[in-house]
């Protein structure tokens, strides 16, 4: 590991920092892992998009979906595409302890930058803050890797600022994708924004949150590289230039993305995110594929939908044009 224990919150204040994407996990028509399109993407997203770092196996990678030694070879995967030219935290989130270990030492043995654990759906349970704790606690005592919290509604609650706020005094808990309202991540950030790094998928906010929370990562869903191409990285540009206090000159380049963000939203099918994102990593030239079950797939009225609004968005793919064109 590049950092010891002790060291685990330093060194993530220093290193994770700037945007992350949660990687999409490119399946074959038979259903099998394509390995050579993850790989592709990765490369991609880092050398051309100027991606910061990248979060593999999450629930955008259908983790749900995959067997244990998947998961692994797709941490795997990931740092022999990128190496140490980005971040890498890896999703060590399941139901059953024995694998959220067993995941979190393979993430460390191979030299992953970071792992991040999913707060887990409890069963009959009336309240659970103390059953977190202790949760959280014996991971960050099995393994010296930092760790990332991970709150969301799917778990069934959301874990409250005050307890994430202890939490965060575990040596190794370095940071936390708080997908909550924002009251409650602007909480967390004053209560422990000393000794967490708090982040939200929610890339409509990100740009408010750098200029009015003084946040630093990106952390982390699949704009990154649905929102952007080689010839058109207007989502690195706006963290940039509000990174640089260029805040009017930052807004306006936020703002014109918002045709690519209607074209995404108006067409993506509620019960088909993963296939829908994935379509459009088609239509940009990365590795897409289809969904496992119990995913759907899109329909073909539902790809025209979306190559129909893709067309009109503005999103630039080549040095001289724009999609539209």
């Amino acid at each position: 590991m590049k950092y010891t224990r002790l060291d685990a919150k330093d060194y993530a204040r220093e290193n994770m920092r700037g945007i992350w994407a949660a990687a999409l996990q490119p399946f074959n028509a038979d259903a099998s892992v394509n390995e050579t399109g993850f790989q592709s993407n990765l490369r991609h997203w880092v050398d051309d998009l100027g991606v910061d770092g990248v979060f593999v196996a999450g629930k955008q990678g259908e983790f749900f979906s995959m067997s244990i030694p998947e998961r692994k070879r797709a941490m795997e995967a990931a740092l022999e595409a990128i190496g140490d030219r980005a971040g890498t935290i890896m999703s060590c989130s399941d139901q059953n302890m024995d694998v959220v270990i067993d995941l979190a030492r393979h993430a460390q043995n191979i030299g992953a930058d970071y792992i991040v654990v999913h707060a887990p759906v409890l069963h009959f349970l009336k309240a659970q803050d103390e059953t977190l704790y202790e949760y959280y606690k014996y991971i960050s005592e099995q393994v010296d890797i930092g760790i990332a919290l991970w709150s969301h509604p799917d778990s069934g609650y959301l874990m409250s600022p005050e307890l994430c706020a202890r939490i965060a005094e575990l040596p190794n808990v370095v940071a936390i994708k708080y997908s909550v309202p924002r009251e409650m991540y602007k909480k967390l950030t004053q209560l422990a924004g000393d000794k967490l790094i708090v982040s939200t998928a929610s890339e409509k906010e990100w740009f408010d949150n750098i200029v009015e929370l003084n946040w630093q990562l990106y952390l982390c869903s699949s704009p990154p590289y649905l929102l952007q191409t080689k010839f058109d990285g207007r989502m690195r540009d706006y963290t940039d230039l509000a990174f640089a206090g260029k805040i009017e000159e930052a807004r306006k380049v936020r703002d014109s993305l918002d045709p690519v963000r209607h074209a995404i939203d108006s067409t993506c099918p509620k019960e088909k995110p993963q296939a829908h994102s994935k379509y459009w990593q088609e239509l940009l030239g990365q590795t897409g594929g289809g969904v496992r079950r119990p995913m759907l797939q899109l329909t073909e009225a539902e790809k025209e939908a979306t190559r129909a609004a893709f067309e009109t968005c503005g999103l630039r793919t080549s040095a001289h044009s724009a999609a539209a064109e």
